[in-house]
């Protein structure tokens, strides 16, 4: 199965975006791809300058509603974030929404782990997730969703591949700053290694953010990659690859959540 990353800079601009993002749902539909993968927060950008909870909307509101229209007219699957409004709350939901490519609502995900670290205090605006997982299947194939920060917590990838993942998606808006850029691709690879499947990590450029996104298979091995600028890549996933790997390096098999559920014990 053959899918598409594409990475932009989202700006204040929804319809814009939005624009751009069926653009390159076009051009991954063209390329044969049966998913397109789009950065976090690729709904608006996550600048500062007015409330999020002034764009926000619910999932059955205009933006999800473009995306579907997206996909319908390429017959691609599209995967995206957003910002997900909250009744009666001035802070919303860092959402991931997977739209079919018939238009229609797969699933959404909360970003659970928020990013409260180098300065930066997402909370501040985000409300948390409850734990409520994302997964759904396309091409013969398992996929789970995580966020950007997510991808710091081994937990959230350990707990999609025990629900069967093969492949994880995890639109990104991650921004540069002290060795990031080499975080980022080390636990991207991470994830995939320890978990033996692959990860598809899309993420934003432009206005600070690294971009560098990247389709990594089970072994670590990144077989698409892209640099800091706006670029639409594109790879194959197969489960015979991940069914190889898992032959040769069965390490999910020897996972102990037995001693694992002790230790969350003792350390309370």
């Amino acid at each position: 199965m053959r899918i598409a990353l594409g990475q932009f800079n989202a700006s204040l601009d929804k319809n814009a975006n939005l624009a751009r993002m069926a653009a390159m749902a076009g051009e991954a539909r063209a390329a044969a791809a049966e998913l397109v993968l789009f950065p976090e927060g690729a709904m608006v950008s996550f600048e500062p300058v007015r409330s999020l909870a002034q764009d926000a909307e619910p999932l059955d509101g205009p933006f999800v509603a473009g995306l579907a229209q997206a996909a319908r007219a390429n017959r691609v699957a599209v995967v995206a974030g957003l910002f997900e409004s909250i009744p009666g709350s001035d802070r919303v939901y860092n959402t991931v929404v997977a739209v079919g490519s018939g238009g229609e609502l797969i699933g959404s995900y909360h970003k659970i782990h928020l990013f409260d670290a180098f300065g930066y205090r997402e909370s501040e605006r985000i409300e948390a997730g409850a734990g409520d997982t994302l997964g759904f299947r396309l091409g013969g194939l398992n996929f789970g969703v995580e966020t950007c920060y997510d991808v710091r917590f081994p937990e959230l990838s350990s707990q999609l591949a025990a629900q069967g993942a093969d492949v994880i998606l995890l639109p990104a808006a991650w921004v540069f700053g002290l060795l990031k850029e080499s975080h980022w691709e080390i636990l991207v690879r991470a994830r995939a290694i320890e978990n033996t499947l692959y990860v598809a990590a899309a993420g934003q450029v432009g206005k600070g953010y690294s971009g560098s996104s990247m389709l990594v298979d089970p072994m670590g091995v990144a077989v698409a990659s892209a640099g800091e600028t706006e670029q639409l890549i594109i790879g194959e996933v197969e489960r015979e690859r991940v069914e190889a790997v898992r032959r040769k390096l069965p390490s999910r098999d020897h996972v102990r959540p037995d001693v694992y559920r002790r230790w969350a014990l003792v350390a309370r």
